[in-house]
Formats: structure tokens, sequence, C-alpha cells
């Protein structure tokens, strides 16, 4: 799915802004087809944003189940005799979307984009009521998982993630064109050899016999430096200019497809010329070895929750390059495409991850003591799904295999992954994502109840990524005895001959809380506690990586363990630095310098 551009033979309208909102607590408009007419009752709401935060009101932030979105799209008078085209870069966590009455999309998965082809429906020049409604309830077969629970006050959702459920439209909404006859999708692969780069490109067409394909591709300042025809082919590149961490240099790869002489599609896409390898305990980008420094992140931000944001975008980036971090994993879901496109442009490295976690129910039993029900089984999380899951990883990889920043897949966070059932429900996951991309690297992120030895999932993997809160969760308080421990652990991962990403460590701490003995919670003892880790890293040649949780605070369910959330950020949710942050830049910036 090629995502919607302005070109020669193209045009796009972001249909962002005030729509119609109403909540649905009983679930009657389904029933009463509400897309039938104008909303009842309805109130403004900002598309992109999550609709939580945005009202002054509980029973919206903690609505569960239906809510529905309408605004009214005029086509484009210029368009006709085009392919018209309506496209939803996210709804969380799954949709149906009616064209006035008609219903013409309904996808499951909160964070990767669908569409529909609505040529049937637009006529240029008119208007069209767009309505969709978006349900934000997580079940057993739902990515991620949860469980509504039918109380006397209404339904109550319950999740095993430690983030808030934010829910709605939360990236653009496009109506594009295209030609009828036109390229449908494009995929490329480089390599390098020397000097030389290479970019095998495989193009889908649709509509186009009789047609021929051109390709041609340039650098940054427009000089062609190869070209080629047909839907498939190799180009070299030589003296080329790779793309690598810090330095996000990227080709453009024109594709047209033609008829003689005239051009009946064309499209472009931002190339970056690298390659990814494991080798032993080392993690290559373009041969030379790399050294993950940097974070888990969230899409969270006061009022507009996970909704997109250009401006918090380049803000986050540059604090993330105020610290001297070179790469970020999209903890725990795929990030909106702006933000890989930004990565891809900056040379920032990407561990692309899917919408899976919460699928461990003997981690959330030891949490909350209570006895928890087997994670995979005919009750739980069963083959209906494993299949949710696939098509996630499906739509992720199909999504994002085209940027360079993304060097490495993470199919799951925190996994149930010392049963024989957990093996028999990632398997075929990992021999999927493989088949799907056997470019990149894959892997889960571990958790300590799968220890070394343990982790049944860990032959399937290429690298080891650990989350490990040695000092936190585990001999809080006490450095000491956590630093002992934690290498001894390493040391024991470090012998399966495969590189160590350490993907979350970090301490609650709040923002001006200071102690002059290190204290839990204070900014003291989370600045001791990253020195700790960052010393044990250090003795260990495996550990190539080293991601902290988290960026920035973030929002959470209600409890008593997160008081306003969860606080290991090194910035404030609204970004200001702890004392953390200084130590980070301290200790990246003398790295890359």
């Amino acid at each position: 799915m090629l995502r919607p551009q302005d070109s020669a033979t193209r045009e796009r309208r972001r249909l962002d802004g005030l729509w119609r909102f109403a909540i649905d607590p009983s679930g009657a408009g389904r029933e009463q087809g509400w897309w039938r007419r104008p909303l009842a009752d309805a109130r403004d709401v900002p598309v992109p944003a999550s609709y939580n935060d945005v009202f002054a009101d509980p029973a919206i932030r903690d609505h569960v189940g239906d809510a529905w979105y309408q605004t009214t799209v005029r086509v484009p008078r210029g368009w006709g005799g085009q392919r018209v085209v309506l496209r939803f870069d996210a709804a969380t966590h799954r949709a149906v979307v009616w064209v006035d009455d008609v219903e013409v999309a309904r996808h499951e998965g909160g964070y990767t984009p669908f569409e529909a082809d609505v040529t049937a429906h637009a006529r240029p020049g008119e208007e069209f009521r767009l309505t969709a409604v978006v349900d934000n309830r997580l079940t057993w077969e739902s990515v991620p998982p949860g469980i509504v629970e039918d109380t006397p006050a209404g339904p109550r959702q319950t999740y095993f993630h430690d983030f808030f459920n934010y829910a709605g439209l939360h990236r653009s909404v496009w109506l594009y064109s295209t030609p009828p006859a036109r390229i449908d999708d494009l995929t490329v692969v480089t390599g390098l050899r020397g000097t030389t780069g290479t970019v095998d490109y495989r193009v889908d067409v649709a509509g186009a016999d009789g047609l021929g394909v051109r390709v041609v591709l340039r650098d940054d300042d427009g000089t062609e430096v190869a070209s080629g025809s047909g839907t498939a082919g190799i180009l070299t590149v030589e003296d080329v200019h790779p793309w690598r961490p810090g330095e996000g240099h990227l080709y453009d790869l024109r594709v047209e497809l033609t008829d003689g002489t005239d051009v009946v599609d064309s499209y472009s896409l931002p190339v970056g010329i690298r390659t990814v390898e494991v080798r032993g305990t080392q993690f290559l980008v373009n041969g030379e070895p790399f050294r993950f420094r940097g974070f888990g992140k969230h899409e969270d931000a006061p009022f507009r929750g996970k909704g997109h944001d250009d401006v918090l975008m380049v803000h986050d980036f540059a604090l993330l390059d105020w610290c001297g971090a070179n790469s970020f994993r999209t903890s725990h879901y795929p990030y909106a495409e702006e933000v890989l496109d930004y990565a891809d442009r900056h040379g920032i490295v990407v561990i692309g991850e899917a919408a899976a976690v919460g699928q461990n129910l003997a981690l959330i039993g030891g949490i909350s003591g209570r006895q928890m029900a087997p994670t995979f089984s005919p009750e739980t999380i069963s083959a209906a799904g494993q299949e949710t899951h696939a098509q996630a990883i499906r739509e992720l990889v199909a999504r994002d295999r085209n940027h360079p920043s993304v060097v490495l897949w993470s199919i799951t966070n925190e996994p149930e992954a010392d049963t024989e059932a957990a093996e028999e429900y990632f398997r075929p996951l990992f021999e999927l994502t493989r088949e799907l991309d056997p470019t990149r690297p894959v892997g889960h992120v571990n958790v300590f109840l799968a220890r070394h030895g343990e982790d049944r999932l860990a032959q399937y993997a290429d690298v080891v990524m650990l989350n490990r809160y040695y000092g936190w969760y585990a001999f809080t308080g006490d450095l000491a005895t956590a630093e002992t421990v934690w290498q001894a652990e390493l040391e024991q991962w470090a012998t399966d001959g495969k590189p160590i990403i350490v993907t979350e460590y970090g301490a609650d701490t709040v923002a001006g809380l200071h102690s002059v003995v290190p204290e839990p919670w204070s900014e003291e003892y989370q600045v001791a506690y990253l020195e700790m880790n960052h010393r044990v890293f250090d003795r260990v040649d495996a550990v190539v990586g080293e991601h902290v949780w988290n960026f920035a605070d973030f929002a959470t369910k209600s409890g008593i363990t997160r008081v306003d959330g969860n606080k290991k950020g090194v910035f404030t949710r609204d970004r200001r630095p702890k004392a953390a942050a200084a130590v980070l830049r301290r200790r990246w910036r003398e790295a890359s310098g």
C-alpha cells in the first residue's frame, strides 16, 4: 500500500480538522444506522487526536466501546476520470467506515493504515458524508489483548499493558487520487559492495496491460545516478553515498508507468542505501559495528494523547539529538509514518515493534498477587488472537519495509516465553516475519520471568533484547547488590553468542524531588541507577545497545502504583529535563564524539 503523495499524476487532500463526534455507550449506533444521517447530539473533536483527554468529561475519558466520527468531504472537481481513494492512517483499535450510506471499509488494528477505493461513491465536484465508528475495546482476540467485563455501572475495560488505552483517529485521514492504470506498490532492498551500492526494486502495477515501467534514481541534488526498466530489476550506484547512523542521506527513486513517451502514473520513493547484519555478538550497519544509544518512547502528550503532532515530533527529535541518542524503539506499536520519515532524513536508527504487549498473564499475576489463567489457551489468547497478531506483523512490514531507519523487527514486548504454548504461538510469527522481510534481523523483548536458559523463544531470535529493572523492581534501593546480580545475568546471556540490546532499564522519578542520600523516586537515585547500569554494560562486550525506559513520562491507567502516570521519563511529560538527562548527554555525546 503506497502512501498518498502529490505528483504529476496524483493529488491528495488531508481531511484533518474538526469533525463531529459522539460516544455510543449503549452500542446502539450500528443498529440504528447513525451513519445514514448527521450525528445527533454531537460535538466538535480534533482529528488527529485521542478523544479521551480533549474534553473535561470522565464519561469520554473512560469510555468503553464505539465512538462515532463524521465530517463532510468535497471531492475536487478536477478528479473526474481518476480513481479516488479514502485512507485512514490509524484508527484505534478497529473501525468501520461509510461514505454516505455505503460501508466502504473495516479494519482491525489500531496503528497501521487502511484504505478503500471510493471512486463509485465520490463524485467530482460534489460532497459526501464520511462517517467512521471507532471501537476501543480490547479482547483476547485483539493485539494488544484485554478483557471487557460487564458491571452495574456499564462495561469496564481491563488491559495488561502499562500505558493508557488512548483511542480515536490518532493520525491523518486522506482523500487522494490516482490514474485508473497505476503503480500499486513498490519494494526496495539495498546493498553495498565497497563503494558500489545496489537498489533491488520491485514494482506492482494495476490496470496496466500493455504499459511499460521505467525507473530513475537521483541523488539529493537531482543528478541521475542509475536507471532501469521493467517491473523488477537492480540499479547499480557507483561511488555511492550510503545512508548511515547520524547521516540520513537519501536518493530519490522515481517510478513511471508509461504508454510510449507518455507518463500514465508516477511515484517517488526516498531510498537510503545501507545494509544491516548480525555477525556473532555484533550488530552491523554498512558492515560497521553499531551501538544503540537511546530510549524506549511512547506516542504520548498532554491533551493529544497518541494523536500525531509535527511540532511535538520535531521537538522530541531535537531532544534526542541534545542527549546524543542515535536510536529508539517504537514501543509498543508502530508509530506514525511521519516519525519514520523524519528518522530516515536524520539518520536515526529505529527498532520497529508490533502492537503486541500484555501477552504475559503470569507477569500480571505476579504484580497483582492474583491467580491468572494461562496466557495462551483456547479460553485466552488462542488461534484467533494469533491470526490478529500475524496480520499486525504483515501490515507493519508492508508499511515500513522501505524505511532505511528501521533496522530490526520486534514482534512482541515482554511476552510469556517459558512455556510450550508460548513457543507454539510465537514460532510461526518469527517464521512469518522472516518470510515477509529476510533482510532485517528479528527478535522479541524478554522480561525477567523467562531467564537465560528458560526463554523458549530465544532460539528463534537474531538478537537478545532484555527489559531489566535491577535496582528498581528488584533490589529496590540496593544498587550494589543490583549491580552484581545484573552483571551475572548479562554474562549468562552473552554465552549465546548474539548481540544484546538492553531495551528497557529505568527508575520512576518525580521531577524536583531531591535527596542527599539517593532514595528511590528522587532525581539523585535515577542518576545513580543509570550510572550503575552503564558500568555493567561497559563490562559485557556482547552488550551493543542501551535504551533507557523512558524518554518522557507518560499516561497510564488509574491505579495505586502510578501517580499521574509512569514517571520513568528522563524528561517530564511536557519535555522538561530531569537530572538524568545531563548524565546521558555526557555519556552518549562522549561516545559519539
